[in-house]
């Protein structure tokens, strides 16, 4: 096999313990070899550093284990030509399975450029997606309190749900900060309703007519205190991702264009996806590395139906979450063409094609920097007229009705 690199290095990365071997040689002859054990406290990746700058190395390869690979990745970062590959592409042979063979096999692999190197997003990046994806935990974390705090409510039998629309906003918040407070009196405490909800203060009323004990009291204060803390931390974290998007706001503000795609979608896009699309040869090889495309299974010559294959959990969900939106945006080329797959496809897979349309739609923006340009509800319809003529006709010759055309005047 043809030699990629002359000094690199294969690094078996765990919890506690960093194994590396070094093979350093000229091309076509024989290597030195040298393994060397390391801690994973930042003193240790220190040492590491250094050992392999006095080695003379040039590459560095990994395989992507869970999170422990992170602070070696950013210990190492700047001073070598980093490789991150997929432990199921580098396996080793069976058998033969210790931390010392696993980075001899590793650096094999690096010195003939047979590791695939996984993306990895730049530092701002990096840190923006830290930050994405610890504001969806939050939100996940307000919702499920928000869900215990309607169920104490229902134990209660105090059916604020029944009545409003939403028990967390102005009015709701103020009543339920009532009802903590020892012997309310449910007349007074409809009387909080604002704006077109005091029009139901009787049902109100009727609604907080419950039966709550001192523990189920102290219950719902905590859980009301939790709620002021997360949305208090949501909001912080929304004044650092729109800082951090600062760099970024041209990409930014050209994805809002996108139907469905809002602020935190374009974020999610940018930070996980990238802006520099040269990484990825071709906007497929971008659908695919995302999780947005089907997988592939030929066999004697048929295609089968496959599920979509795995990618970027994070962006999958944003760009699903949008494609829903989409779906309800009027007179937009994405509504269209979801209400044509959706009966045929079933509601789910018509929203992951329609996903894998946006990513396609923001490859082209960010690679190229142009503008969305929407092209329009009718024009599936144009593209095939016949098709479509055909079809409508059937449709009202099934309901009965008797159909002749006639073509419209200039």
């Amino acid at each position: 096999m043809e030699t990629i690199a002359e000094r690199c290095c294969g690094l078996d990365v765990h919890q506690a313990v960093v194994v590396a071997c070094t093979l350093v040689g000229d091309a076509g002859k024989r290597t030195h070899k040298e393994i060397r054990r390391f801690g994973t406290m930042t003193a240790d990746l220190a040492r590491l550093r250094a050992w392999l700058a006095e080695q003379g190395i040039t590459h560095v390869a990994m395989e992507a284990t869970g999170i422990y690979w992170v602070p070696v990745y950013a210990a190492l970062e700047g001073g070598f030509e980093l490789i991150v590959g997929n432990a199921a592409h580098m396996k080793n042979v069976p058998g033969r399975k210790t931390d010392v063979k696993d980075s001899e096999w590793i650096a094999h692999l690096a010195r003939h450029g047979l590791i695939r190197k996984s993306f990895v997003p730049p530092k701002d990046l990096r840190e923006l997606r830290e930050l994405l994806r610890y504001r969806v935990k939050l939100v996940q974390s307000r919702t499920a309190e928000r869900n215990r705090l309607q169920r104490l409510l229902e134990t209660v039998n105090i059916k604020l749900a029944s009545v409003m629309s939403d028990v967390f906003g102005v009015s709701g918040r103020a009543m339920l900060a009532a009802i903590v407070k020892q012997d309310y009196v449910a007349a007074d405490v409809a009387e909080l309703a604002r704006g077109t909800l005091k029009k139901k203060t009787e049902a109100l009323r009727l609604a907080l007519d419950g039966r709550i004990e001192d523990h189920q009291r102290f219950m719902l204060g905590v859980q009301l205190r939790r709620l002021d803390q997360v949305e208090a931390d949501i909001t912080a974290i929304d004044g650092q991702l729109d800082t951090r998007l600062e760099p970024y706001r041209e990409q930014f503000d050209r994805l809002l264009t996108i139907p469905g795609v809002d602020r935190l979608v374009a974020a999610t896009i940018i930070a996980e996806l990238g802006v520099n699309m040269e990484i990825f040869p071709s906007e497929q090889h971008a659908a695919a590395w995302a999780g947005v495309c089907p997988g592939n299974h030929e066999s004697a010559g048929r295609n089968k139906r496959q599920p979509v294959r795995k990618g970027n959990v994070h962006l999958v969900t944003a760009l699903v979450q949008a494609a829903v939106c989409a779906s309800r945006a009027q007179n937009t080329y994405l509504r269209a063409k979801y209400w044509k797959l959706a009966p045929r496809l079933g509601k789910k897979r018509a929203a992951m094609a329609i996903a894998h349309k946006i990513l396609i739609a923001a490859y082209y923006m960010l690679d190229r920097g142009v503008n969305y340009a929407d092209l329009g509800d009718a024009y599936l319809d144009k593209r095939n007229t016949t098709a479509t003529r055909r079809a409508l006709v059937k449709r009202l010759e099934r309901m009965g009705y008797s159909v002749s055309l006639e073509e419209k005047a200039a």
